[in-house]
């Protein structure tokens, strides 16, 4: 895509965007926060835009708080694996807090998965490829749903479930976040947020090897439709706005994953719970039916898609009417 310090994002001009005036001054009360959150995040600032946070993320983190017309807006982040949405939240809630005087909660369907337990009991009695977390059928929706509504009520001492993948099951208790003052807006983010199910009719034709070779007969993918047009819908309903990252290919979520796998590795003494390159490419083709699915179909409904090149930067920003 070339050099992209000197470029400069543009907003749609069908979104009016509030408080422009108040950019640079919000640019200064959280850069160098930002600047600790990039170090944090193993993210070389050269290698950004020049003035990203007054272009985008600033603008965006307006964009969301103008959204809020109800008392806690919950914005669903989807995006494929490896492609920034837990690093563009955790920017996000940063700017809405110092930025904008609101607070945030920030969860991701991942910290909804099924124990391992769960997962076994699923994998013995539906099919075994249900052992793997991530696709719908994993899930704790009941956990997700109860979530929604004591955030919703403005209910405080509100526990957030978190999962560890590095251990490959919940987090024990204890280590859940608590929440002890209502929050302004949620960000529900997660690689299947908002996904629509496929028509039975395209489930036929495995689309990769984990398909054809240990799901031949389509019951395993057949199980997970049925699980993302009940009860998942019944959950993504809870969203208000959708903002889609959207990567350029399929082909990029095997190496922006194998970054993330990096990453984890780096933060634990113990390694059994991270993945080699055999594995993550097996592990990705779990998702790559619902991801292409999404890739194909969001963005012509997603209320914000933000557009990602081959260096995993966001050089475009569509709504919902140009964003195909």
């Amino acid at each position: 895509m070339g050099n992209m310090r000197n470029k400069s994002i543009q907003w749609p001009e069908t979104i009016a965007l509030k408080q422009r005036d108040s950019f640079t001054a919000i640019a200064d009360k959280v850069s160098a926060d930002f600047d600790e959150l990039l170090l944090k995040e193993c993210i070389d600032k050269s290698s950004l835009p020049d003035n990203i946070l007054v272009d985008l993320y600033i603008p965006l983190a307006a964009w969301l708080v103008q959204q809020q017309n109800v008392q806690t807006l919950i914005a669903g982040i989807n995006g494929a694996q490896g492609s920034g949405k837990s690093t563009l939240c955790l920017i996000i809630q940063l700017i809405i807090e110092k930025g904008f005087d609101k607070r945030v909660a920030t969860l991701s369907i991942d910290d909804l998965y099924l124990t391992r337990d769960q997962r076994k009991t699923l994998a013995d009695t539906v099919h075994p490829l249900l052992q793997t977390r991530g696709v719908p059928g994993t899930h704790d929706l009941s956990l997700g749903l109860s979530l929604f509504e004591q955030l919703q009520s403005s209910q405080t001492e509100i526990s957030l479930p978190r999962f560890d993948k590095a251990i490959d099951d919940r987090a024990p208790v204890e280590q859940w976040p608590v929440l002890t003052q209502p929050v302004d807006i949620v960000l529900f983010e997660g690689w299947c947020v908002g996904s629509h199910p496929q028509p039975a009719s395209a489930l036929s034709q495995a689309i990769n090897s984990l398909e054809s070779e240990e799901d031949s007969e389509g019951c395993w993918r057949h199980y997970v439709n049925e699980q993302l047009a009940s009860g998942y819908q019944t959950l993504f309903d809870q969203i208000d706005v959708l903002i889609m990252l959207k990567i350029p290919t399929m082909e990029k979520v095997f190496e922006w994953r194998a970054l993330q796998e990096q990453k984890l590795a780096a933060s634990h003494d113990e390694q059994s719970g991270v993945m080699t390159e055999e594995q993550i490419a097996r592990f990705v083709m779990h998702y790559e039916r619902i991801t292409r699915t999404n890739l194909e179909e969001m963005p012509d409904r997603a209320d914000l898609v933000l557009k990602l090149n081959d260096d995993h930067q966001i050089y475009e920003i569509n709504t919902r009417a140009v964003a195909s």
